[in-house]
């Protein structure tokens, strides 16, 4: 962010409010994980947020802490803690943002979405993620528990040569997670479509399942496109340089995240087009099939309308077994009631009714 919006060190610690010892404060609530950093290395993790401030004493020291569905008390306390604006704590308080960076005097509020597919269906579900960036703070507050931040943990460790880059690599490790979960999607996404494809030249027609299974595939596209392609305004503000949030050792992974951002959008745009596609066909092939029906009974009707029109011009008028009486009468209905069905079955076996 601008240096002459980045906020003094000792701006963010709490005035007029007496302080406890770290021994006698109550640690974090079960809802909120926070850590610590000093020059890349973690200091201290579980602490209550009360003691932000007194990390963020040191110059060196780089604070990072989650919240999982808060109060608007718990909110309030990160808001007196850090400085943070009343407007993107009010954002925060009201779900459903727009994926987007807003940047403030002292700080930036980003609000992002995490998605995934619920196991054993086609539902997509998303998770509002809104981030606090200061000069030395990083904050997440999830909407839900939807999505995982112990993979954005495991994923900070696993480059410890890169976390003395401060809350830029923090924030970096978080968007890189985010992506790649709209990343896993769409290619689970691409997955579905190849196999309604396989279905529709199978052998055995498609029925009605494929026109919902596609216009859900439709539903969940147009939902991921949503919330995907604005990402890719807010990796371009953070790479602008006078935001000083991207350091010159980061910014090849955040242009790395942007270019999987780009990636997704046009694989999610071309996903869309293609189900409209096979929505297409699909309808086409009905089409196509009821002419072929049309023409199959057509041309039974016609080898059957002869002997028809013979019949019925001369009538039934010679005798024949049963000619006259009872048995004869139920024989010519037996006969004609399984032939209905026979010819029932046929046709539905061949899927013409």
């Amino acid at each position: 962010m601008p240096h002459d919006h980045r906020p003094p060190a000792s701006t963010s610690r709490p005035t007029g409010r007496g302080r406890q010892s770290l021994e006698q404060r109550p640690p974090a609530p079960p809802s909120c994980r926070t850590r610590a950093y000093r020059d890349g290395v973690v200091v201290a993790e579980g602490f209550p947020i009360a003691d932000v401030s007194d990390h963020l004493a040191d110059p060196a020291c780089t604070v990072w802490f989650d919240l999982c569905t808060p109060t608007p008390a718990e909110l309030g306390a990160i808001s007196e803690e850090l400085g943070l604006h009343e407007l993107a704590v009010e954002d925060v308080l009201h779900d459903r943002q727009r994926p987007k960076l807003d940047v403030y005097d002292s700080h930036l509020f980003l609000a992002v979405y995490a998605v995934r597919l619920e196991p054993g269906s086609d539902i997509l579900r998303s998770t509002e993620i809104d981030v606090f960036v200061t000069r030395q703070a990083l904050v997440t507050v999830r909407e839900n528990d939807g999505f995982d931040i112990d993979e954005v943990v495991k994923a900070w460790d696993s480059r410890p040569q890169l976390a003395g880059n401060g809350v830029g690599y923090l924030l970096y490790g978080l968007l890189d997670q985010v992506v790649d979960g709209h990343f896993d999607i769409v290619q689970a996404l691409d997955g579905q479509i190849e196999e309604l494809e396989d279905r529709l030249f199978d052998d055995t027609p498609p029925g009605s399942d494929l026109q919902r299974h596609a216009f859900a595939l439709r539903k969940n596209l147009v939902g991921l496109r949503r919330l995907v392609l604005p990402m890719r305004e807010v990796l371009a503000a953070l790479l602008r340089r006078d935001l000083h949030v991207v350091e010159p050792a980061l910014a090849p992974y955040y242009q790395d995240v942007f270019d999987h951002v780009l990636r997704v959008t046009e694989w999610t745009d071309s996903l869309r087009d293609l189900v409209s596609n096979i929505r297409e066909t699909h309808l086409s092939q009905q089409g196509y099939r009821l002419n072929t029906i049309m023409k199959k009974i057509t041309g039974v009707a016609a080898v059957v309308a002869v002997p028809t029109m013979v019949f019925g011009f001369y009538g039934q008028n010679v005798p024949f077994p049963g000619s006259e009486q009872p048995v004869g009468f139920w024989t010519s209905t037996i006969v004609t009631a399984l032939a209905c069905v026979v010819l029932y079955n046929l046709f539905r076996k061949k899927d013409w009714l």
